[in-house]
């Protein structure tokens, strides 16, 4: 249903009242979608990041960083969830909002490719699996990966997740667990997961404390806000409340942070000549655990990549359809994104893709930022949702594109002082994505009280 924002502000107000009341019989329920939600706590990204900050700045400054970081992202999406949730919005329509329809476009292009990219990282990580239980060339266990992974998505997430998800949470849960006694007890149970520091200080170090470094860190997954935004528009309003505790809140980010970093942490300094890698102790569990170990990475990265690759492909449909004008079947461009992902794959991926999820990272940030701010400025008036068409928005809202760009040129400036100063790498991954939230939320949140006529980015003013 279209509004027509050429009648009266009390006609435009009825409709919107009524577009938000809405139906909830066609959304899916709190556990379904509770339990897709949770199917994107699998990556093993997760288990290898929170490794990673350990080793770069020490056990207790990653512990510590990773604490803030969960009651950051509850927060966080706890008021996006909420207002997606409202007005059924996903992260194109909500992105008509604060950047108008054409630069919304570029938000949900960024929004697919960021998606298509963890794809590539995560089915990766199968792929290398297979190689160290049985050989064989990349390229076949890519494509075996991705024929496999394909099907999982066609039909809509809501007939996919629910069935799957289910009986694979389980088998990921307690496998790692599995992983963690099965090493202690192979390799001896220890302390020093807990007491590792940094044996030189680093370069990067000198950006900051450690903790503000990892907290830094784990900025650059931000776009799990917009996937929050973008599950949270399957959900029923009579379900809010729950859903921001539960599902989109801070208790989901204990078991994908929280229990993921754990274990990758007591991995790394239990298991000898272990890699602080995806790749490196995704292999240490396969040789530590045989094909049980094979079946948890299976698992874990099924579980996860279902999610990439409904959002790649979902949000590329949304590029497609606005910029493009191509008007294809949903199949045809689940096809599609899984033949970019193959083909991406075959690629030195971890070379490329680190620097490109870098970049897009800051682009990311910004956006979260500003749609944060304007949520928050909102007030609940929920002006934005799926009911209103394309044609009543702006081509471009210079309020959210101005706070766009000023924040991400600050947090790629950032990012590029290690190619000034060496000795500088520390301060731009650290203070890079700090600075491009603060800018991005200062300067929306001017632009908003100095210019109210483009705050919902609709041709026509309507009143809340």
């Amino acid at each position: 249903m279209d509004i027509n924002l050429t009648g009266s502000n009390k006609d435009v107000e009825a409709t919107d009242a009524l577009a938000r009341q809405g139906n909830d019989e066609d959304q899916m329920s709190r556990g379904s979608l509770a339990m897709a939600w949770y199917g994107t706590a699998s990556a093993f990204f997760f288990v290898y990041i929170g490794a990673a900050m350990a080793s770069a700045y020490g056990s207790v400054n990653a512990i510590i960083g990773i604490v803030l970081t969960i009651f950051c992202y509850g927060a966080i999406n706890a008021a996006l969830s909420k207002y997606a949730i409202n007005n059924r919005t996903t992260v194109a329509q909500f992105s008509r909002t604060i950047l108008g329809t054409t630069g919304s476009s570029i938000a949900t292009i960024i929004f697919a490719l960021t998606a298509i990219y963890y794809a590539v990282f995560e089915g990766s990580i199968v792929a290398y699996a297979f190689m160290a239980a049985f050989g064989g060339p990349k390229w076949l266990w890519s494509l075996i990966v991705v024929i496999y992974s394909t099907p999982l998505i066609i039909g809509g997430v809501r007939r996919f997740l629910d069935k799957l998800n289910g009986w694979l949470m389980p088998l990921y849960f307690f496998g790692l667990i599995a992983a963690v006694i099965w090493a202690g007890s192979k390799y001896g149970f220890s302390n020093a997961w807990l007491t590792h520091a940094p044996s030189v200080e680093l370069p990067f170090v000198k950006g900051g404390p450690g903790w503000l470094a990892t907290f830094a860190g784990y900025m650059g997954v931000w776009v799990m806000m917009m996937f929050t935004m973008d599950f949270s528009a399957l959900g029923k309003r009579q379900d809010i409340k729950f859903h921001q505790r539960y599902t989109f809140g801070s208790v989901f980010y204990v078991l994908a942070y929280g229990f993921a970093a754990f274990v990758g942490i007591f991995l790394t300094f239990t298991i000898p000549g272990i890699q602080v890698s995806e790749t490196g102790l995704a292999g240490g569990i396969v040789s530590l655990m045989g094909l049980l170990g094979l079946i948890v990475i299976i698992a874990s990265q099924t579980r996860i990549n279902t999610a990439n690759y409904y959002l790649g492909a979902s949000n590329l449909r949304a590029f497609g359809e606005r910029m493009l004008r191509l008007h294809m079947p949903n199949v045809v461009w689940v096809l599609i994104s899984s033949i970019i992902i193959f083909l991406i794959m075959l690629l030195p991926i971890v070379q490329y893709i680190l620097l490109a999820l870098a970049w897009q990272g800051v682009l990311v940030t910004a956006w979260v930022a500003i749609a944060l701010t304007h949520v928050l400025l909102d007030d609940g008036r929920n002006q934005e949702h799926a009911a209103i068409g394309d044609k009543h928005y702006r081509a471009f809202n210079s309020n959210g594109l101005i706070s766009w760009v000023v924040g991400t040129v600050v947090g790629i400036a950032m990012l590029q002082l290690s190619t000034i100063d060496p000795s500088l790498a520390g301060v731009g991954s650290t203070w890079g994505p700090i600075f491009t939230a603060v800018s991005s939320t200062v300067i929306y949140a001017l632009l908003w009280k100095a210019r109210p006529s483009r705050r919902t980015g609709l041709i026509a003013t309507v009143r809340p």
